[in-house]
């Protein structure tokens, strides 16, 4: 699949940082693919930080964005969260 602007949604922040919420069926080898984001280029900045939901497996990873020239948003390959239930 390919990027959403549906899905991302600002939840916060202050003083050029910024803390989004990313909603998709996109496994995270995809989403963290460099150019992913490239639509939302006009709105994220360096050091942002994506939470990505992704709905189909269900996994959340905290992702990073490492570089945005304007065009190109890159993220970084992120970090799990765990959604497990040790009950």
């Amino acid at each position: 699949m390919a990027y959403a602007s549906s899905g991302l949604a600002r939840i916060g922040g202050a003083n050029g940082f910024g803390l989004w919420h990313y909603k998709t069926t996109d496994a995270l080898a995809t989403v963290n693919t460099s150019g992913y984001f490239n639509d939302a280029a006009a709105m994220v900045n360096v050091g942002d930080i994506i939470i990505s939901y992704d709905t189909a497996t269900p996994t959340v990873t905290l992702m990073v964005v490492l570089s945005n020239d304007g065009s190109t948003v890159d993220v970084s390959d992120g970090t799990a969260v765990s959604v497990a239930d040790a009950d």
